[in-house]
């Protein structure tokens, strides 16, 4: 759905008001038989023979997704990675703001990216009182765990992890581990040989 979202948003953002199953099958890499079927769990959104209304679907999906009110997120790591996600204008399409920033490093605390001032990773308490129940890990590999387990604590349900490894939760949080590194490594199988 989030894939749909963004081929929906861009559509509109090309001035175009509606969007045939084949059209945006094509966009996404899907059969149209795909889209109709992943639509068809949640609703009748479509026309035959006119489409889908862009407006109309992208507020269906967005309400699907619970993206219809902005959710603030933080960031624990502001090092390369940490820095380029702060500066990444899209989540905003997907109604997500990173709100605040937390590093250990007293070169990078007190410094703003995006207009969000850096903060000492000891302040992360501070999360509960702003509100904020997702959050983005981009520390290194051995301050993952300790850091996921400061945020549960202080009421993260959902962790985004760009460390290179597995951490453990409750099962009342949801976590997404990117593995940037291992994804590039898979590329090569796909490869020709040669």
């Amino acid at each position: 759905m989030p894939v749909y979202l963004r081929v929906l948003l861009f559509s509109a953002e090309q001035g175009q008001q509606s969007i045939s199953s084949q059209k945006l099958a094509d966009f996404v890499g899907v059969n149209s038989w795909q889209i109709r079927k992943d639509f068809s769990y949640f609703g009748d959104f479509g026309t035959p023979g006119v489409g889908y209304n862009i407006e109309k679907l992208a507020r269906q999906i967005k309400k699907i997704l619970k993206l219809t009110v902005v959710k603030k997120a933080a960031l624990v790591g502001v090092g390369n990675l940490g820095s380029a996600v702060l500066a990444y204008p899209g989540f905003k399409m997907y109604s997500l703001d990173i709100t605040a920033a937390f590093d250990i490093s007293p070169k990078k605390i007190g410094r703003k990216i995006n207009n969000i001032e850096i903060e000492n990773v000891t302040r992360i308490s501070t999360l509960r009182r702003k509100k904020i129940s997702l959050a983005i890990i981009a520390v290194p590999r051995e301050a993952a765990q300790k850091t996921a387990e400061a945020l549960v604590k202080v009421g993260v349900k959902g962790i985004l992890n760009f460390s290179s490894c597995y951490i453990t939760v409750p099962k009342k949080v949801k976590v997404i581990t990117i593995d940037i590194a291992m994804d590039l490594a898979r590329l090569p199988y796909y490869l020709p040989a040669g």
